[in-house]
């Protein structure tokens, strides 16, 4: 009965979508030729034509980025027009001072004015880009007025509002009896 079975089964291998057969993933050590490892060597696969060179032009690195001479002075030039500006010590100072007047720590005066105290910080040693929004917070809560970053001379307006601007005053020159800027009246 058995063998009536396996003749009419036949023996036929159908593919299972897997592949058993042995794979070489790595470099095959017979496939590739000796790479020499000294000079004579180089030399003589050189003479006998199993070795070719070739002249790479630019490698070894990226000489374009690390050219020096009149490139590096024309760089050095525009950096500094490209700085940002500064707090004057001026107005560090005066931050300061009135801060310690008002007996207020760093800290303290930041959280008062909705800033962290990094900023406070960076405005009283002179490292932080002036920020009128800043500036006027710190007024209003040291209740002192603080001496605001001057323009460019490139940027000076001619004429009575540039020389007013100049000379100290404000923008919007001194305060009129009654008067106040433009927008509603201050809620009281």
């Amino acid at each position: 009965q058995r063998a009536s079975k396996e003749a009419a089964m036949p023996n036929i291998s159908q593919p299972t979508g897997q592949d058993w057969g042995a794979v070489n993933v790595g470099r095959g050590a017979s496939s590739r030729a000796k790479a020499p490892k000294s000079a004579r060597e180089v030399s003589l696969m050189k003479a006998t034509g199993k070795l070719t060179t070739e002249k790479r032009y630019g490698a070894g690195g990226n000489a374009s980025a690390h050219t020096g001479g009149v490139m590096s002075a024309r760089k050095l030039e525009e950096t500094d027009e490209l700085k940002h500006a500064k707090v004057d010590k001026s107005l560090s100072k005066a931050i300061m001072q009135a801060r310690t007047a008002k007996k207020m720590t760093q800290k303290e005066l930041a959280t008062a004015i909705n800033e962290k105290p990094q900023v406070v910080g960076e405005y009283e040693s002179g490292k932080a880009i002036p920020n009128p929004q800043i500036i006027s917070k710190l007024e209003r809560k040291l209740g002192c007025k603080l001496p605001r970053p001057g323009k460019k001379p490139a940027a000076k307006k001619t004429g009575a509002a540039g020389g007013a601007k100049a000379g100290g005053v404000g923008a919007r020159g001194p305060p009129r009896a009654g008067a106040r800027g433009s927008g509603p009246p201050k809620r009281r």
